[in-house]
């Protein structure tokens, strides 16, 4: 395990000393279960605008096969 040391404003410290004292979980854990949650958030948005850019570069051949396929008489 790693030990990092950071500067937290006092006001999100002072809320989260106050959740941590009704919800009994230590302060690493708290902190660590936040990181790891923000962590799987950013990984969507990563996601997100990965497959936002790759679906441009696709849309206008996609529209173009799709037209392409209206074209054929399927009634031989």
């Amino acid at each position: 395990m790693k030990t990092v040391s950071l500067k937290i404003d006092d006001s999100i410290f002072g809320e989260t000393e106050k959740i941590l004292s009704r919800i009994n979980i230590p302060r690493n854990r708290y902190i660590n279960e936040a990181i790891e949650y923000y962590n799987k958030v950013q990984k969507r948005q990563i996601l997100e605008k990965m497959l936002k850019a790759e679906s441009s570069l696709v849309k206008k051949d996609s529209m173009n096969i799709l037209k392409d396929f209206e074209k054929i008489d399927y009634a031989d």
